[in-house]
């Protein structure tokens, strides 16, 4: 009896580097909330968002928190520390202006 021909397969091999190609082209996006109440008080609140894309895909998909963030950008943390300087000028200002109100 002859050797049969092999079978073809429907399941190709496939690395973990197009795995990774395909899902930071795609994007993953894996969400879950953890709620503790008790007697309807919320005690305790947890929100998980965790997305694997390219940079270029989370842009495309309108997500770019990381250039504000300040624990990511340099930039973001210059724009903190003028906002912290800014308020507490308006503050001074401000208390400036109530006390001449107070006197007149």
């Amino acid at each position: 009896m002859p050797p049969s021909p092999a079978i073809p397969h429907g399941v190709q091999a496939t690395s973990l580097a197009d795995i990774l190609e395909r899902v930071l082209d795609k994007g993953l996006v894996i969400a879950g909330d953890i709620k503790i109440c008790l007697a309807d008080i919320e005690l305790l609140n947890i929100k998980i968002r965790l997305l694997v894309a390219s940079v270029e895909k989370a842009k495309e998909m309108g997500i770019d928190w990381w250039q504000s963030d300040p624990a990511l950008s340099s930039k973001a943390r210059t724009m903190e520390e003028e906002n912290r300087v800014l308020r507490a000028r308006l503050d001074r200002l401000e208390a400036r202006l109530d006390g001449e109100g107070r006197q007149a």
